[in-house]
């Protein structure tokens, strides 16, 4: 890919109170897309508030394309639900990335985003310094549904240039 920056690593760590799209709970998995790449959890079977605690990696190229996350119910002999979406942006993140900060002490906050109307954030998302790397964590309150949020963290992987 031309002008890829590096890669971010989504840990999807859960969801919480999501939607029931079966008769009595849901079959989740999380789809994350950015430009053209997507990439997607495992189903976790019958369950409201799924533990994935799954790695997704994206390559980025454009730091200011947003993220789309979206949850669906998997269905055997339908088309899966959909149990909500939501949108993020990592540029601040890239911002505090290019401090090329170093040395600090576990559990330091660098910066904090606030929910707006603009993002999809339940909570105001950190920026913190964890075991010697940048981390940003995020509780995204998920729209076009009745209820749910997805936990996750956002980790940067650097590439050595070519």
């Amino acid at each position: 890919m031309e002008n890829m920056m590096g890669l971010l690593r989504i840990h999807i760590q859960r969801g919480v109170k999501l939607a029931v799209r079966d008769m009595r709970s849901s079959d989740p998995y999380v789809v994350i897309k950015m430009g053209k790449q997507k990439v997607k959890t495992k189903v976790v079977k019958k369950n409201v508030n799924p533990e994935w605690n799954e790695d997704l990696t994206l390559s980025v190229a454009d730091p200011n394309l947003p993220i789309r996350l979206y949850v669906y119910d998997r269905d055997t002999f339908s088309f899966d639900d959909k149990m909500g979406d939501a949108e993020f942006e990592i540029a601040t993140f890239i911002k505090v990335l290019k401090m090329r900060l170093e040395g600090l002490p576990d559990g330091t906050i660098i910066t904090k985003v606030q929910p707006n109307r603009q993002n999809c954030l339940a909570e105001e998302s950190y920026i913190v310094w964890s075991k010697g790397q940048l981390v940003q964590n995020m509780v995204l309150r998920l729209r076009n549904v009745e209820c749910g949020e997805v936990e996750l963290q956002l980790q940067w992987i650097d590439i050595p240039t070519s």
